[in-house]
């Protein structure tokens, strides 16, 4: 891959990785309402599940989309149902109690990584990553692909749950922290009506 593209790539990993979508305002929530430290293995989740995405997206999975048109109506409905359901556990979320645990938990690690396959953003961050470079799914580019966006999209995602937890102190009145979390969560309705 020739430098220009490969700067191409980059910027294109960093502006789809930090902007707004499901997983950074989830992020970001998650900052806010467990912290930093127990938000980790739900940024790493983002980070590692979605590199693992764009290798399988290129070695296959876009063929099958290619194969099967039907298939983007069926990822369509169940990401928004998902997203819909994540939006209202966000907007019903518990304050912290006393001792600084709250009633939920964080997104697990595990979560986080099987999170990307029902996020449209993720969907259409790996595909046009690959459609744009590594069209002919060769899987040294598809591998390059993957490295720059692993690269890039963790700490790129990770600064919203470090921005959730700079919030924490502010959120610290109950009302403050429900009106946070349901704005988090129309911001991830939101974010559905810009993806599909």
């Amino acid at each position: 891959m020739e430098q220009t593209t490969l700067a191409a790539l980059s910027a294109f990993a960093l502006v789809s990785s930090i902007t707004p979508g499901p997983n950074n305002m989830m992020l970001m929530a998650s900052g806010a309402n467990f912290g930093l430290r127990r938000t980790v293995p739900h940024a790493l989740g983002v980070g590692i599940g979605f590199t693992l995405m764009i290798v399988l997206v290129g070695v296959g999975l876009m063929g099958l989309f290619d194969l099967f048109p039907v298939l983007n109506t069926v990822l369509k409905v169940v990401s928004v149902a998902y997203l819909l359901w994540l939006a209202w556990k966000i907007a019903n979320a518990a304050a912290p109690t006393t001792d600084g645990d709250a009633r939920g938990k964080p997104m697990t690690f595990v979560q986080a990584m099987l999170f990307q396959w029902v996020n449209p953003k993720a969907w259409t961050m790996a595909l046009s990553a690959i459609a744009l470079y590594a069209p002919d799914r060769n899987v040294v580019a598809v591998l390059l692909v993957a490295i720059v966006f692993g690269i890039v999209n963790l700490p790129s995602t990770s600064i919203w749950a470090v921005m959730g937890t700079a919030l924490r102190g502010w959120l610290s009145s109950p009302a403050r922290l429900r009106a946070f979390n349901r704005t988090m969560a129309a911001l991830l309705v939101g974010s559905l009506a810009l993806l599909i």
